[in-house]
């Protein structure tokens, strides 16, 4: 059924399906016409339907899982179509990535973005080698934010739920130069009580709250547009997650302990400290030149930098069994030139692309435990650190060409180098395990030297 321009049903008129745009193939297509599996959820339908967090996009992508790791809320633990990367650790390139405005992010440490001043988002499914390359052999989430309309705006959302639930947003511009230079802002502060609880911890008083949120995140954009032909943009995004790391739930009792299964699905038993920390921030700088009808250039650089600390309690008992303690550490830096080729009958996206990341960790596995049950030894810790260094340049090219109405032929090209570098130190010994002043502490036997985790 079609609306007349009056809101009442008109007769004579043809129903037609809304133009959905999106830029899955790296230039703005429509979406019934990209031969492409891809979801794309703009920011109306986001708001309707209270998306928060990219995790909730599964619920509207096939075949798609997004979930927030093990022992923090940042952490993204993404799989499309079976592929993926479970486990988070440094320097591996998760299977499915994640872009904000096409700048890659290299590491699922603070990879659950809050929604702030988002456009649309899109889920692309399946490998999208020819214009990505190898980190995206599962698929991809794309970020697209809003460009500034050139007026003076503010905006304030606030929600409250359960569990005390309170978040802020605050978004925003100014024109700094009327119809060529803009200055954007935004800010979340998202707070809320844990849905559960620890029941037993390493630190008496301390926060106990299991599933909490205590989130703040920054946003600053500086948009210029020096002529009709040319699009600048530079932007600077930083998130504080400072919620309390995550405690699984135990389906069974423990052999060693008293504790029964819990009531709550989200109440659990730890012997570690509770606090976690996931600090992202990152700077990118965008260049579109229209050189003419047919022609476009496109620069995307951008410097990506985050570290986070959470304890992990995987056994989810009040003894230090498999009490993991760890420290992540990543720095990235990614330059793309595209230049784009575009006619009725014809269109091309090619480009260059350099990839270079330093990535840092260490973890402790606390395998034993003191004076308790069976166990009664001193503790026996598995000591795993050591640092990766990747380079990875590329040279790709696509191109569609348009037989008639209904058919066309797409074929596409990537020539993709890889170098890394890795050291990894594993180290096994008998440890004696203190805490002290909400730390985890190991005292090694032999040096008798205190070694923080």
């Amino acid at each position: 059924m079609a609306l007349a321009q009056d809101g009442t049903p008109g007769a004579d008129e043809e129903a037609k399906l809304e133009r959905i745009e999106v830029t899955a193939r790296r230039t703005i297509e429509n979406l019934q016409e990209v031969p492409v599996a891809v979801t794309s959820i703009g920011a109306a339908d986001l708001a309707e339907r209270g998306i928060a967090t990219v995790v909730e996009l599964q619920q509207f992508s096939p075949n798609t899982t997004l979930q927030q790791s093990r022992g923090t809320n940042s952490t993204l633990t993404a799989f499309i179509r079976g592929v993926g990367q479970e486990d988070p650790l440094w320097g591996y390139e998760p299977g499915v990535g994640i872009y904000v405005d096409d700048i890659y992010v290299a590491r699922p440490q603070g990879a659950v973005l809050d929604i702030l001043n988002v456009e649309r988002i899109e889920v692309l499914r399946g490998p999208q080698g020819t214009l990505y390359g190898k980190n995206t052999i599962g698929g991809a989430v794309k970020y697209v934010t809003k460009e500034m309309s050139g007026d003076t705006e503010f905006a304030v959302n606030v929600t409250a739920g359960s569990y005390k639930q309170g978040d802020v947003k605050l978004t925003g511009q100014i024109p700094l130069i009327d119809n060529q230079l803009y200055l954007g802002f935004g800010y979340a502060n998202l707070q809320r009580d844990g849905y559960g609880n620890f029941l037993t911890s390493a630190l008496a008083g301390q926060d106990g709250e299991n599933y909490n949120k205590d989130l703040q995140a920054y946003r600053f954009t500086l948009e210029y547009r020096p002529s009709d032909a040319v699009f600048i943009r530079l932007n600077y995004d930083k998130t504080e997650d400072d919620s309390n790391a995550k405690g699984g739930y135990r389906l069974l009792p423990s052999l060693l302990t008293d504790a029964p299964v819990p009531d709550s699905v989200y109440d659990s038993y730890t012997s570690m400290p509770t606090w976690n920390t996931v600090d992202t921030e990152g700077v990118g700088l965008t260049i579109n030149w229209d050189i003419n009808d047919n022609w476009t250039f496109k620069s995307i650089t951008s410097q990506r930098e985050s570290y986070s600390k959470t304890n992990i309690d995987f056994d989810n008992t009040s003894l230090d069994i498999f009490d993991v303690p760890a420290i992540y550490d990543d720095e990235q830096f990614t330059q793309e030139f595209q230049l784009n080729y575009q006619t009725d009958g014809f269109k091309m996206v090619s480009g260059a692309y350099y990839y270079t990341a330093d990535s840092c960790g260490v973890f402790d596995a606390i395998l034993g435990v003191l004076g308790r049950g069976a166990f009664g030894t001193p503790g026996l810790t598995r000591e795993v650190g050591g640092c990766s260094n990747g380079d990875s340049t590329a040279l790709y090219a696509q191109g569609t060409y348009d037989i008639d109405e209904k058919w066309s032929v797409t074929a596409g090209l990537r020539y993709t180098k890889d170098d890394k570098d890795a050291l990894g130190l594993v180290d096994l010994s008998r440890w004696i395990i203190r805490q002290h002043d909400g730390l985890v502490q190991l005292l090694s036997p032999k040096t008798n030297h205190d070694n923080p985790s």
